[in-house]
């Protein structure tokens, strides 16, 4: 059901899944959408604006569920809101979006929609936003009416990106000051110890807590290395999560018209599946190669049941194995910082355990640090019926791990399989049997 700005409807769905969608093409910006809990028109602390630095409010019952792209071109990023899991003091949820390289006006077909997360039924769905100069916008709300919830239309854009729409309700945004580099003939200046901090007395109140950063950095062919420590991920567990998504058909043309038939027709076509669900009962697999500096060496993966370990050797586990593409947000390893010193180098990779090809897929790796800014590793989809990729490869400078976006594609032959392949081309010299989950 269509609603025009300003109406509202019942939701009748105790589970709702929104989705932020619009038409990807060349000039597009992109956008992510977010959630902001409100009691009283503002929120109770800065754990109440869900976003991608942010995945879910304390709760649980609001999680960003992060992005997909489907074959008509479309990109969706979604959030899940389960209205009886909120805590009773939370009014209203917010939902909000901010734009990544130009006003929402940019975006064509810019919706809001809600469904059952149970069903799939669409419940509503908001178009006609009004965006023009905008690159955050409130597109609606769900609220509490008597003993039960309401969606209303909002369209209100804001001018002052993410950072102003959140200091809006609240919320303490990180400034992010620009960094300062010294002329290249004289040595940076070495920063003062600081003066030690008296201990407070008995009942003074607990300082702020720190603002939230609103930054992400993305890693390109051409800038594809990040430090770790140089951008504040120096210890904690970090979290590299790896999600797929169907990569848009393009458009026949009057050159090149749409072809039934053919090997490679048939490969993209076992690729992507048919429609929205071309991901449905895909089992891609994400797995690490590790190799720690006293040179011992293995793999965490699901085949095999190697899913290694957090406070042991080799310091990364694998948290989950989705074997049928049904689990929203992916797969995720996780890596103990704490522990870095001890890693030589980790390589993350993927591949089909169906030995389907990937071709007509494109990836998404996010690495997220306990401190420090989220890392996206995009990946984009190859032309050729490869099996597996990598995607990652984190290598120990003397001084931390230093992260690599990698991309490449690898397609598995009788002779060797996926792994081998991947062993060979970075040289961990392991040897290999068939394995089973």
């Amino acid at each position: 059901m269509a609603i025009s700005k300003g109406a509202n409807v019942p939701v009748a769905a105790a589970e709702v899944r929104v989705e932020l969608g619009w038409r990807a093409g060349p000039g597009v910006p992109d956008a992510d959408a977010s959630a902001l809990l409100l009691s009283g028109g503002r929120v109770r602390s800065d754990a109440d604006f869900v976003f991608y630095n942010q995945p879910q409010d304390p709760s649980g019952a609001v999680r960003h569920g992060g992005k997909q792209q489907l074959p008509d071109g479309s990109v969706l990023d979604g959030l899940t809101v389960r209205l009886p899991g909120l805590d009773p003091a939370v009014e209203t949820v917010v939902l909000a979006a901010s734009s990544d390289g130009g006003p929402f006006g940019a975006l064509p077909g810019l919706y809001l929609r809600l469904l059952d997360a149970v069903t799939g039924a669409e419940l509503v769905r908001f178009e006609d936003t009004g965006a023009t100069t905008e690159t955050a916008f409130v597109l609606g709300e769900l609220y509490r009416r008597g003993e039960g919830w309401k969606f209303r239309a909002v369209g209100q854009g804001y001018d002052s990106g993410l950072a102003g729409l959140a200091t809006d309700y609240g919320i303490q945004v990180d400034a992010e000051p620009a960094p300062v580099t010294a002329p290249a003939s004289h040595p940076a200046p070495v920063p003062a110890p600081a003066p030690p901090v008296p201990a407070a007395p008995p009942g003074t109140p607990a300082a702020p807590a720190a603002p939230l950063s609103l930054s992400k950095i993305t890693l390109t062919k051409e800038a594809p290395k990040l430090s770790l420590r140089k951008h504040g991920a120096v210890g904690g567990l970090l979290r590299v999560n790896l999600n797929w998504s169907a990569a848009p058909q393009p458009a026949p043309t009057a050159a090149q018209p749409q072809k039934s038939g053919g090997w490679l027709t048939k490969l993209r076509n076992a690729a992507q599946g048919q429609g929205a669900n071309a991901l449905a009962s895909r089992d891609l697999d994400l797995a690490c190669l590790w190799q720690l500096r006293d040179g011992s060496a293995g793999i965490v993966q699901a085949i095999g049941q190697r899913f290694g370990g957090l406070h042991e050797p080799p310091f990364v586990q694998l948290a989950n194995d989705d074997r049928t593409g049904a689990v929203a947000t992916g797969e995720d390893l996780w890596i103990n910082l704490d522990r870095s010193a001890e890693i030589q180098r980790l390589l993350v990779f993927a591949f089909a355990f169906d030995g389907r090809p990937l071709n007509g897929l494109n990836g998404l790796a996010t690495l997220f640090p306990a401190s420090g800014v989220p890392v996206e590793l995009p990946l984009d989809g190859c032309d050729f019926p490869a099996t597996s990729c990598v995607v990652a490869l984190l290598e120990n400078d003397g001084e931390g791990l230093v992260v690599h976006r990698e991309g490449r594609w690898f397609q598995a032959t009788p002779q060797l399989s996926n792994h081998q392949m991947i062993d060979q081309a970075y040289g961990w010299g392991l040897s290999w049997s068939a394995g089973s989950k």
